[in-house]
């Protein structure tokens, strides 16, 4: 007898990432060059199938030279987007708004005289990019109370990187809380971030396998997986329906799909298809 599938109530890509690739759809059909400012979201699936429509990645505007340039979903420091226009490239912002609105926010903070704290994935290009807008303003980084530093300053200002789980922004915020004498917290966790992470839960609860799809370069994924595999030990992380191992599904009667925000909807269905092939209902 096959097993069940279920798609979690909220999962794959949210409108950033949607409004992103709408973008750099429309900017390949342009004259010239095309390229992306850093990968345009963590899916090395997609960025492979941008390549072949001739939107390529340039790590550097040096490395872009001329053409179009397509400013990643996931922000870009200020300063690079000014020498970006001054160098005469055509611009194309496919920051998500709830990023601009965090990036705003740590400069807004940072004038009112706040130390900014970034909760967030050190070395993320999302927290870089807020890095750089909070500039000088900004003392620390942290997605766990431990990489906070000894010292700060009597007034905090926090943001949030957007795809943060709660139960990290909660432990950072309990300790700041004791350590300051001033805190105010910018609650910037994307919605559709907390809507995947819910749903998630739920269906790992009841589900003897999770199935997580997504780039392995996705911190929002990354969480998603995470946290299923806090309620459903069987819980795998990959990119493409052709990684799922059939070990996966011994002896299970419910196989739960989520994916990341930077998974296209035909990435999840390529899973559910391949679940059928190999036994699955549904």
């Amino acid at each position: 007898m096959g097993f069940e599938i279920e798609i979690a109530q909220n999962a794959g890509a949210c409108f950033g990432v949607m409004r992103a690739l709408k973008m750099v759809n429309e900017a390949a059909t342009l004259d010239g060059q095309k390229h992306t400012l850093g990968p345009l979201i963590h899916n090395p699936q997609v960025v492979d199938e941008l390549a072949k429509k001739g939107v390529d990645v340039a790590n550097s505007l040096d490395e872009a030279r001329e053409g179009t340039l397509v400013l990643r979903s996931h922000g870009t420091a200020p300063q690079l987007v000014q020498e970006a226009y001054e160098r005469g490239f055509n611009v194309i912002d496919a920051t998500c708004p709830y990023v601009t609105k965090v990036q705003r926010r740590a400069r807004e903070l940072g004038e009112d005289g706040f130390g900014v704290v970034i909760i967030g994935e050190l070395g993320h290009a999302e927290v870089e990019g807020i890095r750089a807008w909070g500039g000088d303003a900004v003392v620390a980084v942290a997605d766990t109370p431990e990489k906070l530093p000894a010292a700060l300053p009597a007034k905090v200002g926090v943001v949030i990187q957007t795809t943060q789980s709660q139960e990290h922004v909660d432990a950072v915020l309990e300790v700041l809380r004791r350590r300051v004498t001033e805190l105010r917290v910018e609650e910037t966790v994307c919605f559709a971030t907390q809507k995947r992470q819910q749903s998630c839960a739920e269906l790992a609860a009841r589900a003897d396998a999770m199935l997580i799809v997504g780039g392995r370069n996705s911190g929002n994924t990354t969480r998603l997986f995470e946290i299923a595999r806090a309620r459903c030990a069987n819980s795998h992380h990959f990119e493409a329906a052709d990684e799922i191992e059939t070990a996966w599904l011994n002896d299970v009667a419910l196989v739960g799909i989520t994916a990341g925000a930077s998974t296209p909807a035909e990435h999840i269905e390529a899973v559910r298809t391949r679940l059928v092939e190999l036994g699955g209902l549904g």
